[in-house]
């Protein structure tokens, strides 16, 4: 428990009051990073820096967007060449936002840009390294003789970037560890970190500090993990506290892109750290900006929220996820049951039969049949509200206390109860008690309580505009306690955009379910989108932190000028004849610079070899290599149907 508690203080400066981190400043050209700096907002182009025009346009419209940062693919020689014509276009038409090369396996081409571009980004997995999936054993000599290798391949540019004072971003990808990384610590976020702090070291003993850093991943509960760790042996091994570029590498397009970034980057976000941020969306990179900036703006007056008790000591490894003991209450809470959907209704004036198709019921009037889709909701909440008809055999009904009085007699009728009253005693429930509470009704008398009813489901709620520390909180009082209650993490919103609604939701609920806390969702969403958007948003952030998988996951990079074919398209296609397949992961790559890496996550990949030319993947393995474009989708579907995990998508209409 110590050891834990110690670490844990050591990741953020505060786990209930907002409180930034403090970095160094580092200089980017005129838009200095970290500091007192507020959290800069950038992306990446998908032209072809060849492209120099394409390249020009594009960043024009990034930096009309709101982008500060405008990061170009070098992967060459002669693109790292073209970014002098390209910074040179943009300067005539005044235009002075710091451009930052993107550099994989070729130092060259990284010590080229150094002197042209106020950034560069190297991948320490591949800018010395290789990566064959092979594992490797070293003995001390020989591990310190790849490093000292490594140091020689590196320091040139380190140099350089001093000489010219260009920044530079040491950006840990998971998906392209290398195989002397993988050998040693193994696919986790302590390979990510080291692999980072040996190029960081590097950097120190020639004194150069003007660095950030990025433990990227498309796993959000990964990167979250990642972060969290590079800050504390960044602080146990005395390194200057340097800024971090917060990102989820292939987080795809639409919702699930926004939902995905927005659990990792916004959980830490919410402890402070990150002075940078990028969106990674399959989509134009104009588009990820507004993301981003909705993101890091909710920051800009979260100092003044309302206080929390402080935290003495904090049981929960934050580096490893590890879900709460609770107890099982129905299919609520336990060791095997997911966490568990639950829709608000108590607004509406009616809920009828046609109302359940929002969420994920389907009712066949001429079989007289529901048909129940994998994103269908647990339990409705209907408040003082009686529903009419016979609902489905899978659904919960939760009504006030009062209303339930009335309504008990119905079957799968629950109680929902404040905290006071529960204390006091009322009648209850003989299977299962919804009991409301926020962080100030929590008492020794309800902890007790809750303790020795095993009926009993917390549901909590928050009002502080720090919510997501404050029901931390919440839960480190049950932890203390030895209390198992089952909980049901519940927040309010209104008058948002359905987009908004996504981003916030994300992140208030994201960092909780990432560190194994709560057996339920429950977004309550007056004037924030439909129904049936709401529920889906619960789906997709539970769906985002590996806690409930109920559709097919798709780990799309964003596009770059590296990238081989319309990965939009592309993903679109995929999307239509996959999407029934839950449980699967499909990577869509434009290139192999990450996607190999990235697809050992996956279960199938999809990446760009060759101008019209496609690699397939099982998992790490190629099985199929330059399949033409055009039949490349229906190649990969014949590949997921001889591994037998195909089915035939449902008609429940």
């Amino acid at each position: 428990m110590n050891s834990q508690v110690a670490s844990a203080k050591l990741y953020c400066n505060n786990l209930v009051q907002y409180s930034r981190r403090n970095t160094i400043e580092v200089k980017i050209g005129d838009v200095p990073m970290g500091g007192v700096h507020p959290i800069r907002i950038q992306s990446m182009t998908t032209v072809d820096t060849m492209d120099t025009l394409g390249s020009v346009e594009q960043s024009i419209r990034m930096i009309e967007a709101g982008c500060e940062y405008i990061r170009i693919t070098a992967p060459s020689i002669k693109e790292a060449k073209n970014l002098e014509l390209i910074k040179r276009e943009l300067k005539m038409r005044g235009y002075t936002t710091p451009l930052i090369a993107d550099i994989h396996f070729t130092p060259n081409a990284a010590e080229l840009a150094a002197r042209i571009v106020e950034k560069v980004r190297i991948n320490p997995g591949n800018y010395a390294d290789k990566k064959r999936f092979e594992s490797i054993e070293y003995t001390e000599a020989s591990y310190q003789a790849e490093l000292d290798r490594i140091r020689h391949k590196f320091i040139p540019l380190v140099k350089i970037c001093k000489a010219y004072g260009t920044a530079m971003r040491i950006g840990t990808n998971h998906g392209s560890l290398s195989d002397r990384i993988m050998s040693r610590y193994g696919d986790s976020p302590t390979g990510m970190v080291e692999s980072a702090l040996e190029f960081l070291r590097i950097c120190e003993d020639e004194n150069f500090y003007n660095i950030v850093l990025s433990m990227k991943s498309s796993n959000p509960q990964v990167m979250v993990q990642a972060y969290r760790l590079l800050v504390q042996k960044m602080d146990e091994e005395g390194f200057k506290p340097y800024p971090l570029h917060l990102g989820v590498t292939e987080a795809g397009d639409g919702e699930d892109g926004r939902i995905k970034s927005s659990v990792g980057i916004g959980t830490l976000l919410e402890d402070g750290l990150g002075d940078t941020i990028r969106v990674s969306l399959t989509e134009e990179p104009e588009a990820e900006v507004p993301v981003a900036y909705d993101l890091a703006r909710r920051y800009d007056t979260r100092a003044g929220h309302d206080f929390i008790p402080p935290i003495d000591q904090y049981p929960i490894t934050p580096f490893v996820y590890n879900r709460r003991k609770t107890r099982q209450v129905l299919n609520i809470g336990g060791a095997h049951h997911v966490p568990r959907v639950i829709a608000d209704f108590s607004l509406k004036d009616k809920t009828t039969p046609a109302s359940l198709y929002a969420l994920g019921y389907r009712y066949a009037v001429p079989l007289d049949k529901w048909h129940i889709t994998d994103t269908a909701c647990d339990y409705i909440f209907l408040g003082d509200k009686p529903i009419d008809f016979d609902i489905p055999g899978t659904l919960g009904l939760i009504y006030n206390h009062k209303t339930w009085v009335n309504q008990k007699s119905q079957e799968r009728t629950y109680p929902f109860i404040r905290a006071e009253q529960y204390v006091q005693g009322v009648e209850l429930s003989d299977k299962l008690n919804f009991v409301y509470a926020c962080l100030k009704d929590i008492s020794n008398a309800l902890i007790e309580k809750l303790k020795a009813d095993k009926t009993a489901v917390l549901f909590i709620d928050t009002y502080n505009s720090h919510g997501m520390p404050e029901q931390r909180r919440l839960f480190v009082a049950l932890l203390e306690a030895g209390c198992e209650v089952p909980v049901i993490i519940g927040k309010a919103y209104r008058n948002l955009s359905l987009e908004q609604l996504q981003l916030y939701a994300a992140t208030d609920f994201g960092g909780l379910f990432v560190d194994g806390l709560g057996d339920g969702i429950f977004i309550a969403a007056e004037n924030c989108g439909s129904d049936k958007s709401i529920n889906e948003t619960a789906f997709n952030i539970l769906q985002a932190t590996r806690t409930r998988i109920s559709k097919t996951e798709y780990i799309s990079c964003p596009s770059c000028g590296r990238t081989l074919f319309d990965l939009q398209e592309t993903t679109g296609k995929i999307r239509s004849r996959t999407s029934h397949l839950k449980g699967i992961k499909i990577g869509i790559m434009g290139c192999i610079v990450n996607g190999p890496g990235e697809m050992a996550d996956a279960d199938y990949g999809y990446v760009g070899s060759g101008p019209g030319r496609i690699t397939l993947y099982k998992g790490k393995e190629v099985v199929r290599k330059n399949v033409p474009s055009a039949l490349a989708v229906d190649e990969l579907i014949n590949l997921i149907r001889e591994n037998g995990d195909w089915l035939e998508a449902a008609n429940n209409e």
